[in-house]
């Protein structure tokens, strides 16, 4: 790798930011190629240099659904073949995974983030790492930190205590830090205490590489940095997109004036330079050959192996995937899985145009869309309500950027940015969709009467809705957990068909956060979620609704009954630039459980066409807690069964949730088959994060009684038991109240 002795200051400051929007700066005297890099998290987005073209790539499950697989394996595996898909592209680093907490249903982008939990995020997030990084291709962890609503989120200022931060925010970033050696990390828009992510040293400094001893690049968002040379004091190494040398002429001038010791610099540029070793193993010989960007020799794979890993093994590990992510909620009567011999009504929009994935710059172009009405042969159809299909939005898209390409090019920075016009192009999209969604329309009522009228002689009828690409997308949230109005209405009607002739009603619903479910909850017989399952989503779907298999996902986001009942619904979205975490440490689960109040679907919720039964749990302490207990299928299929364990401190000295997730496995068992799944853990998992410290905070483990739970839900809890643990010597002991108060006077 190149010394940094061996580069000019200028050319150390051109490494700190990128060339245009997806390559960093070459420097042809020594050699040093650029780093080519492409959005995701849940497919390779690629630009292809036009506007809103983009390389076709496998449009893999969202983040959600995959949070709903709760399988470590299955995750890694679909990095993996992103990774593949990236290299074979030439692309060195791919923009992903987003580990941040949905800490409301109502962020519009929470189809890019698994769940509301820390520990299953993080454990996700380190698998998706781990896969992206074994192909030689970089991942970049997102968004760091606090990123968890789109209205505003380039000024909000979040403003949450040291302990909400320590337990909720920043714990699966530090997961997957530690465990996976990220090789970026990308910060975030929003301000953190008054103070944007991009300049906040605490944040980028302090807490990531001193405390946590992250070595890797740090990288902005895109169009996050808003005073560099600050920026770059608190950690901030490069900055993208390109600036076309403004900010790069900044540094230089800081540190000729003495505003900015150049050793700072050279750190910064240091990680660069390790970012393109890492990609480009052996680079940068003084005097070599200036790589072509973005493509190292002999990476590049042929048409024929592209197109194999696309076609074929690409688009099977895609159906796979969205299989293990589908989430039963409700079969009553034993539906499902759906006879054979019966005559099915399908409706819904949905079901022949497929909703796969989010809008936003996680958007793929895939390489195929399979529509569930192609795998459902000879049932009849009716669509029941307007849906825009996502080719039509590209369209629109495509066509607000050339009308309104000049308003958006000169901006003082250099390359003409985009983004601006594209989120304003995606609320227009938007507006226009939620005016058809909204008030019963005469065409949205004459579309419902045709569906009752198709499925008045069906014994089932499966009704595909869920929300809107408008609904769900980057720079925008919603304002309302209901689905549209016209998809209400539609399966209002066709439960009052049910009643009428006795036929089955089945539910499947796509989207990427929950949902409410009322009025129509109980006038159905099943619900299946499909979330945003990808591109080849739909076979999977019918696969689960024809019994070929089984269903094994769980819920990684409570369903409430009512928006009302979520734990932001005060503080949401903020006012005057700042939102307050008024709810603390008690997010999602720990929220509901805390007040005991009823939600639609708990935390870790799904239904399978087997049973299984808990048994015989064992805890041992020695030098960490071992807790083991035997899962038995007790059913006649096969299945996967995803075992969870809470951990709760009931008599705590700060106010604890009631329980928290500290372990899972996903076990696969054969009928009549048990297996012995065993959790390990060590005092961070019964520990809290203790402001009233001398070292200003740090975490401590306070002896005393603590209980464990084994269940298939945080509200199925099927085995429990306590244990006493001593204080943790290794911690400071707690300051007394009185010499607490001395301190402060």
């Amino acid at each position: 790798m190149i010394d940094v002795a061996a580069l000019t200051l200028e050319e150390k400051a051109s490494l700190l930011s990128g060339h245009d929007d997806w390559y960093t700066e070459a420097v042809e005297r020594l050699g040093l190629p650029a780093i080519e890099v492409g959005d995701g998290p849940h497919g390779l987005r690629k630009e292809t240099g036009v506007d809103m073209v983009w390389v076709p790539a496998t449009g893999f499950p969202t983040a959600s659904a995959m949070g709903a697989s709760w399988d470590r394996d299955l995750v890694r595996r679909v990095a993996a073949a992103i990774g593949e898909e990236a290299r074979a592209e030439g692309v060195q680093v791919v923009l992903g995974p987003g580990v941040n907490m949905k800490r409301s249903p109502l962020c519009g982008r929470n189809f890019e983030y698994f769940s509301e939990d820390p520990l299953l995020s993080g454990e996700l997030g380190v698998a998706y790492v781990q896969g992206v990084q074994s192909t030689g291709v970089g991942a970049s962890l997102k968004h760091f930190a606090a990123n968890n609503q789109e209205i505003e989120r380039t000024r909000i200022s979040v403003e949450a205590d040291d302990r909400t931060l320590r337990e909720i925010y920043l714990a699966a970033f530090e997961r997957v830090v530690t465990t996976a050696d990220p090789w970026t990390v990308m910060c975030s828009y929003n301000r953190l205490r008054g103070v944007h992510a991009s300049e906040n040293r605490w944040l980028l400094t302090e807490v990531l590489r001193d405390e946590w001893g992250y070595d890797g690049l740090v990288v902005s968002d895109w169009n996050a940095v808003h005073h560099r040379v600050r920026a770059l004091a608190a950690g901030l190494d490069l900055e993208m997109p390109g600036t076309a040398g403004k900010t790069d002429a900044e540094i230089v001038a800081a540190v000729r004036s003495g505003e900015l010791d150049e050793s700072v610099v050279d750190a910064a540029a240091r990680r660069v330079l390790r970012l393109v070793e890492r990609a480009f193993p052996g680079a940068g010989l003084v005097n070599g050959p200036v790589m072509d960007l973005g493509v190292a020799p002999g990476d590049r794979l042929s048409p024929e192996q592209l197109a194999l890993l696309r076609a074929d093994e690409h688009h099977a590990l895609a159906r796979e995937a969205a299989a293990g992510c589908v989430t039963l909620l409700r079969n009553e009567g034993g539906v499902l899985p759906l006879r054979d011999d019966g005559r099915v009504a399908v409706i819904g929009a949905f079901a022949a145009n497929a909703r796969i994935q989010g809008g936003g710059s996680s958007g793929v172009d895939p390489t195929r869309v399979d529509n569930p009405l192609d795998f459902l042969g000879d049932a009849v159809y009716a669509p029941g309500y307007v849906h825009t299909p996502l080719n039509a939005y590209q369209d629109d898209i495509a066509a607000y950027l050339a009308a309104h390409d000049a308003t958006f090019v000169d901006d003082g920075r250099g390359p003409a940015r985009r983004s601006a016009a594209l989120a304003e192009a995606l609320r227009l999209a938007a507006a226009a969709e939620r005016v058809a969604a909204g008030p019963l329309s005469a065409r949205a009522v004459r579309l419902i009467d045709e569906a009752v009228a198709v499925a008045e002689n069906a014994e089932t009828i499966v009704v595909f809705a869920g929300l809107p690409l408008a609904f769900e997308q980057e720079a925008d949230d919603r304002t309302t957990l209901a689905l549209p109005a016209d998809q209400v209405a539609l399966i209002d009607r066709l439960a009052s068909l049910r009643e009428r002739t006795g036929a089955a009603l089945v539910v499947v619903l796509s989207n990427g956060a929950a949902v409410t479910m009322d009025p129509w909850h109980d006038r159905v017989d099943a619900i299946v979620e499909a979330w945003l399952p990808g591109q080849a989503g739909a076979g999977a779907v019918v696969d689960v609704l024809l019994g070929r298999v089984n269903p094994s996902g769980k819920v990684a986001e409570t369903f409430p009954l009512a928006l009302e009942d979520t734990p932001s619904y005060v503080t949401w979205s903020g006012e005057r630039g700042t939102v307050v975490y008024g709810e603390g440490v008690f997010i999602g689960y720990r929220w509901y459980d805390a007040l005991r109040r009823a939600v639609r679907y708990p935390f870790g919720h799904g239904l399978s066409y087997t049973t299984f039964e808990y048994s015989d749990l064992v805890v041992q302490t020695t030098d960490a807690v071992r807790v083991s207990c035997t899962v038995t299928n007790t059913g006649a299929r096969a299945g996967s069964e995803v075992v969870q364990l809470y951990v709760g401190d009931p008599d705590a000295a700060v106010r604890r949730p009631v329980r928290e997730l500290r372990g899972f496995e996903k076990v696969a068992l054969e009928p009549g088959s048990s297996a012995r799944v065993t959790f390990e853990l060590g005092s961070r998992d019964f520990a809290y994060w203790d402001v009233a410290t001398d070292r200003g905070g740090a975490w401590r483990l306070e002896g005393g009684e603590f209980v464990l739970e084994v269940g298939a839900s945080s509200r199925d809890i099927r085995l429990r038991t306590s244990i006493e643990l001593p204080d943790d010597p290794g911690l400071a002991p707690l300051v007394p109240d009185e010499e607490l108060l001395d301190r402060l006077r």
